[in-house]
């Protein structure tokens, strides 16, 4: 203590002798250096805790990476599959429908192929393709900051290497570990491979949509050619598909491709891979697409195969079979009273498509022609085209009636009628005064919808249409009762398909099951779950009253002699025109009009549809026992006594004579010699 106090005294005068200022004001000035190493001392404190952050952040991710890298397979053993699966499709009865996958073009070498091609996928997937190892932090960073300043993920940091890692080696499992190992994949792959040799993978490997993978069987399904003669504006659109295959195939959607060509051709200038004079030659000249590399409406189901195979099985990586609902003799009998009605009436009737599905009581697509010449046009004019049904559609209105509680015999006037500034007209302007409904329904007079729609409102008639099966959105308004809202073929038809089972709405499906080549079972259809939408008595009424439509009403032409009902529609100008019929063996719609809605000539539902109705049901039904419609009876001769199961002495309560028994549907198969053992209410009550 003693030795401090005294060196304190000697310090001091020291210190004013060098004139120094005494500690009281050197203390005084401290605040104004603290405050600066302060400043320094925060962006210290920054620096230290980043680097002990980034520090365990790696020791983290490292630790990560050795827990998932633990869980997978040696790398000794890891090896490159020989080729990508095949998918074979087939009929009901076991004929190839189609094949698709890489089968539809051998692999090839990048010698092989137009120079163009590993250009523009490069230059629009993987720009810094040749700079990284396998992963790229600088690609991934700038998609990060990119999809931040979106506020959206419009960009991923995935590589061609990881790519290819996932479409080798992964599930498409959206997981923490998934990810980690297709960086390890990456970095093997690198390592084991050279860029080449990754690149020709790659490309021999990737879908590029319509059922196509690789660059050959691709080249040759859009183009035409083998893909060393694609040009540069094929190419760009090529590898513009890899975005979203599916989406942007040409055969979908040609402007879509296009204008993502057109994309591409901006990257690869960009990168320097093309000059001005060859983007610019490249623009003006915008690829053409080939009329198909597969003929035949067959393949309609097949695309739609290929769709829905994804959400079943997810992804495909072994051949596999996958057994369709579809009969390809019928397939075929569709297809052609298709095109035939159309050659004979392209320039009378002015119509130059036309498309049908045939749909049986358990929900199984029978057959489907998405077009009048899948050669010319891929376009899935079943699934896929939303047009107005017309009058088609009328079923749901009378059907939202009858459980309202009106009956087939319930009188409505015929006349003109305004509903606010709306005032719909009859065909050729044609009254007739005082009708029951059934009349109403089977002449398909528009005056009487109406009059319907605005007593028991558009809601009811929404409601009882998405019940049934429609699943497009449908305008609350009161010209519904015209079909003014558009429906697809497809969905329109499904939605009858509860009137031919007695009341019941089965999934629609064309996939039966799927098995790998060696027979391994992947799905099999579940059977049952089908719930009742519409009462077994209105199904009825219904059956009773559209029965009429054939045989007294607007589609006489479609009458083959068996106990079947329907309903006709043709929308304003004839631009289109329709017919949805059963029997209690298969629901069918047929629709013909112009992709680009053009009016026909003299074409309403009761004509050209009702006409390719008959020919294919007279064929689906050769052979097949004569059956009555769920709540209805085939007419006895006089001298045959026969005992209702309920009178229909009461119009008032809308009942009808004749049996109300649910009739079960006919079975799986159309052909007795193609038949499935299994009954349709089998399968609907899941026995």
């Amino acid at each position: 203590m003693t030795r401090r106090k005294s060196s304190k005294k000697r310090i001091e005068p020291a210190f004013e002798k060098r004139g120094g200022k005494p500690p009281a004001q050197r203390r005084r000035t401290r605040p104004k250096k603290a405050k600066r190493r302060g400043t320094f001392g925060i962006f210290g404190a920054i620096t230290y805790w980043s680097l002990v952050v980034a520090l365990w952040g790696g020791i983290a991710a490292t630790g990560m990476v050795a827990w998932y890298g633990a869980k997978m397979p040696s790398a000794t053993t890891w090896a490159i599959p020989d080729r990508p699966p095949n998918v074979k499709i087939v009929s009901i009865d076991g004929k190839l429908i189609a094949n698709r996958g890489m089968t539809g073009g051998e692999a090839i070498g990048l010698h092989e192929m137009s120079p163009y091609l590993p250009l523009a996928v490069i230059a629009i997937e993987d720009r810094r393709f040749h700079k990284h190892f396998g992963i790229d932090p600088v690609g991934l960073a700038r998609a990060m900051v990119h999809n931040a300043v979106q506020l959206r993920w419009v960009q991923g940091g995935s590589t061609l290497t990881q790519q290819l890692a996932k479409n080798l080696f992964l599930k498409p499992d959206r997981t923490i570990e998934r990810k980690l190992q297709e960086v390890l994949l990456a970095l093997w792959l690198e390592h084991e491979y050279t860029k080449d040799q990754i690149l020709e993978m790659y490309l021999n490997r990737v879908y590029f949509g319509s059922g196509s993978y690789g660059a050959q069987a691709a080249a040759r399904r859009y183009f035409g050619k083998p893909a060393r003669d694609l040009a540069l504006s094929e190419a760009a659109l090529m590898a513009g598909l890899l975005k979203a295959p599916s989406r942007l195939s040409p055969a979908r959607d040609h402007k879509a491709a296009e204008e993502r060509a057109q994309i591409v051709l901006a990257a690869m200038r960009e990168e320097n891979m093309i000059g001005d004079r060859e983007m610019t030659a490249a623009i003006s000249t915008p690829a053409r697409k080939a009329a198909s590399y597969w003929t035949g409406s067959e393949n309609y189901v097949a695309d739609r195969v290929m769709a829905d195979l994804a959400g079943i099985v997810g992804a495909v990586r072994e051949d596999i079979i996958v057994d369709t609902s579809v009969d390809l003799d019928l397939q075929h009998v569709a297809e052609k009273s298709i095109r035939r009605l159309i050659k004979e009436n392209r320039e009378k009737g002015r119509v130059s498509q036309g498309a049908l599905v045939s749909i049986d009581g358990s929900g199984a697509v029978r057959a489907m022609v998405g077009g009048h010449d899948y050669a010319d046009s891929q376009f899935d004019r079943a699934s896929e085209a939303l047009r107005q049904p017309g009058s088609a559609f009328k079923p749901f209105v009378f059907q939202a009636a009858l459980e309202s509680g009106l009956s087939p015999a319930t009188i409505r006037q015929d006349a003109p009628v305004r509903i606010g500034k709306w005032k719909p007209e009859n065909y050729k302007g044609k009254y007739y005064g005082p009708v029951t409904l059934t009349t109403a329904l089977a002449k398909s007079l528009n005056s009487v919808s109406a009059r319907l729609v605005n007593e028991i409102g558009a809601r009811a008639v929404i409601e009882t249409a998405h019940r049934m099966g429609i699943d497009s959105k449908l305008n609350r308004n009161a010209s519904i009762a015209l079909g003014t809202s558009e429906v697809t073929l497809i969905e329109l038809t499904t939605a009858y398909t509860p009137y031919a089972n007695g009341g019941y709405r089965p999934p629609v499906h064309f996939i039966r099951r799927v098995t790998t080549a060696s027979g391994k079972v992947l799905y099999n259809r579940p059977h049952g779950g089908a719930p009742q939408v519409v009462r077994s008595e209105i199904a009825g009424m219904m059956n009773m009253m559209m029965a009429e439509t054939i045989t007294h009403g607007t589609a006489r032409r479609a009458d083959f002699g068996w106990p079947a009902a329907g309903k006709t529609g043709t929308s304003q100008k004839s631009r289109d025109a329709w017919f949805v019929g059963y029997t209690a063996n298969l629901t069918t719609g047929v629709w013909f009009g112009n992709d680009d809605g053009t009016p026909m000539r003299h074409v309403t539902g009761g004509t050209l549809p009702a006409m390719a109705w008959r020919e294919f049901m007279v064929a689906a039904h050769n052979g097949v026992a004569k059956a009555p419609l769920p709540g209805t009876v085939i007419r006895q001769p006089a001298n045959v006594a026969q005992k209702p199961d309920m009178p229909g002495d009461n119009p008032d309560r809308g009942e009808i004579t004749g049996s109300t028994r649910l009739v079960p549907p006919a079975d799986v198969g159309v052909n007795p010699q193609k038949r499935d053992k299994t009954t349709i209410l089998d399968i609907i009550f899941g026995r």
